[in-house]
């Protein structure tokens, strides 16, 4: 009786989950966003430094955090097309 439901089904019908490791794209853009972190508490301006210094290092660090997630997501949004685009070349 079983026969009957295997032969309707096709080979590539079920997923077969793989292990692909650590996302090292991801792991990278946290470590850069930690690393903005260190070095902005370096160049902290101090008390006699011009008032301009703080807006402008929080606005480069957030510029420089804000791109990091931009290029993520780009890379994510990459992959998920080359996964479409393969399943759509095991379909045809």
């Amino acid at each position: 009786m079983r026969w009957m439901f295997l032969i309707s089904m096709k080979p590539d019908s079920l997923p077969i989950p793989t292990d692909q490791g650590p996302n090292w794209k991801g792991i990278g853009y946290l470590v850069s966003i930690v690393s903005v972190f260190f070095l902005g508490a370096i160049a902290w301006p101090k008390p006699e430094d011009p008032e301009w210094h703080l807006p402008v290092l929080i606005a480069g660090m957030a510029a420089s955090i804000l791109g990091m997630g931009f290029r993520y997501l780009a890379h994510r949004k990459q992959q998920a097309e080359i996964k479409k685009t393969k399943a759509e070349a095991r379909s045809s």
